[in-house]
């Protein structure tokens, strides 16, 4: 499995969340976000125990790969299948 770092968020106050990665042995997405601290905000969704909700703000959106001819491009331009993994004990 390897992990691709996609986009982090410009605006973040440390650089460090959120950030959307990409698994291409999943062949899927990742988000790193935030936790929803107040409880009663997601009280009334149904949420399965191997399941979570996190929180991103809706700039982000912008950031989500694109489709394009068959083909995902990070918010960069660059062919998500083509972008270097992330290196072992990086966090992001």
């Amino acid at each position: 499995m390897t992990i691709h770092q996609l986009c982090k968020d410009p605006e973040s106050p440390n650089n460090g969340s959120p950030t959307l990665y990409y698994d291409d042995e999943a062949d899927t997405f990742l988000f790193q976000s935030w936790k929803i601290q107040d409880a009663r905000r997601i009280s009334g969704i149904s949420i399965p125990e191997h399941e979570t909700i996190i929180e991103f703000p809706k700039r982000l959106l912008g950031l989500f790969p694109q489709l394009k001819d068959g083909e995902y491009y990070s918010c960069d331009g660059a062919l998500v299948q083509a972008i270097a993994p992330v290196e072992q004990g990086n966090d992001g």
